[in-house]
């Protein structure tokens, strides 16, 4: 069916790039070329987006950094730039509440939440991602007393698939919120959010070498040192480094960075040590020791605002896996982790792999498919680096690190590229079947379906594009 002049008419009028845009996640390790990159300004916008959409058999994916590391936010069709909707609508001084569009980046939300004296309680690594894809796919920072920044949303919005503008929270809609707030972008496009904050922070962290055998052996005691604990494992060796946060009333104390040591050091060089590693693999262990005894064995300590201090820098593109584990059962997975790799490196042929793995501590939550949901856990982050955008081995890590974490009852982390599928997801989610059906009731249409759906929430009969689909690729202006 060819699109009408005046739906083409609109469409053209919210592009936001050439044709031929092609988008690329953060990593450049998944791409896609979407017929219409869009960039809309308002919800009423989103609306016809998605009426067109659904009249022509169409997809909808809207994005934020595209910094998944995964095909999560991939589409050939209709994808949504949000970056211009990202006004504040309301904040609540007294309920320590902000309510702001969807598409404002978290670095943006910490500047409104600062003007107001209120912060977000926890944080990952990096600001970047924008507020609904950050929550659509329960991205987390670390301690055992704070849940993901899903957990945290106590009213969102939505424009479904059918077009029609949905609000929910605990009392209104019960079941959309329980599954929106960790949505995969299955559900509709996020237009807005409201988040519960704290009063503004400061932090107090201090980052100390450990080795990680005792650290196993007392993790329940390491957990429980710090309000935010993360403790960074170097493999082919027992270093670690564990990085413990307090609220503080401290003075400001910079982070002792150094731009030799850190920067030069440990980013440039690292990346030149990296690519010669892609052609001789058997330096990789003792690139990991070495970098730990210049650059991480010693006692660092600063003081600064909480999102300042809860952010470090990525360094380069890389593959990332990543799988949260019941927290009692997480010392025994690490163990088996560094088994193995101990393993590898004995064989002449063995595995290699980067530093750092990273473990983080999440409290439980009642979010449908937040990996925390019913338990806290504990997230193991696996690495390799891309050096220059230049591929590595990987998949033979993935594979054993999967088949480790599957063991120990492991959850993977959404936004990951992950092989988890429909019937065993159905087991590890005791609500995973009834996300189906809220999935079913916003989207009966398919209209917000990519290929990482099909693979991992569209039950396998389901898991297949529709003549109409198949038909509408065929539209042309």
């Amino acid at each position: 069916m060819k699109i009408s002049d005046a739906d083409t008419q609109f469409l053209e009028s919210l592009r936001c790039q050439v044709r031929g845009y092609r988008f690329h996640n953060w990593a450049r390790t998944f791409s896609s070329q979407p017929r219409f990159y869009l960039a809309p300004t308002t919800e009423q916008e989103i609306v016809r987006i998605v009426r067109i959409a659904r009249s022509y058999s169409m997809t909808v994916k809207p994005i934020g950094s595209g910094h998944s590391p995964s095909d999560i936010a991939c589409t050939d069709s209709i994808m949504l730039n949000m970056d211009k909707m990202n006004r504040v609508l309301a904040h609540d001084a007294q309920a320590c509440t902000a309510t702001v569009e969807g598409g404002m980046r978290l670095h943006e939300l910490h500047n409104v939440l600062v003007q107001r004296n209120m912060a977000l309680s926890t944080l990952g690594s990096i600001s970047d991602q924008s507020i609904a894809g950050a929550l659509a796919t329960a991205t987390h920072g670390t301690g055992i007393n704070y849940s993901d920044l899903s957990a945290m949303v106590v009213e969102l919005t939505l424009v479904d698939g059918r077009g029609h503008v949905r609000t929910c929270n605990t009392e209104t809609d019960s079941d959309l919120f329980a599954a929106a707030r960790c949505s995969l972008g299955a559900l509709g496009v996020i237009t807005r959010v409201t988040v519960q904050c704290e009063p503004a922070f400061w932090l107090h962290a201090v980052q100390e070498p450990a080795r990680l055998g005792p650290v196993l052996d007392n993790l329940f005691e390491v957990i429980g040192s710090a309000e935010h604990v993360r403790v960074w494992w170097f493999p082919h060796s027992d270093n670690a480094v564990v990085w413990r946060a307090n609220r503080t009333q401290r003075r400001q104390r910079t982070n002792p960075e150094s731009f030799v040591r850190d920067r030069l050091y440990g980013f440039h060089v690292y990346q030149l040590q990296l690519l010669k590693a892609r052609v001789w693999p058997d330096n990789i262990p003792a690139l990991s020791r070495e970098h730990f005894a210049r650059r991480f064995d010693r006692r660092l300590e600063w003081v600064d605002q909480g999102f300042r201090v809860f952010n470090f820098d990525c360094l380069f593109p890389q593959y990332v896996n990543e799988w949260a584990v019941p927290v009692e059962r997480a010392a025994d997975a690490l163990r088996a982790l560094q088994a193995w790799v101990d393993g590898e490196e004995q064989k002449r042929s063995g595995v290699r792999v980067h530093f750092p793995v990273e473990i983080r501590f999440v409290q439980r939550n009642d979010v449908w498919l937040s990996p925390a949901y019913n338990q806290d856990v504990c997230y193991i982050g696996v690495i390799m680096y891309r050096p220059y955008h230049r591929p590595v081995p990987y998949k033979r890590y993935w594979s054993a690190y999967e088949d480790i974490m599957r063991a120990h009852g492991g959850r993977p982390h959404w936004a990951k590229a992950h092989k988890m599928y429909f019937h065993e997801l159905q087991q590890r989610y005791p609500r995973f079947l009834d996300f189906a059906r809220v999935r079913r009731d916003c989207d009966p249409d398919n209209i917000f379906v990519n290929d990482y759906l099909l693979r991992h929430v569209l039950p396998p009969g389901e898991a297949q594009r529709s003549d109409a689909q198949i038909a509408a690729d065929q539209v042309r202006l």
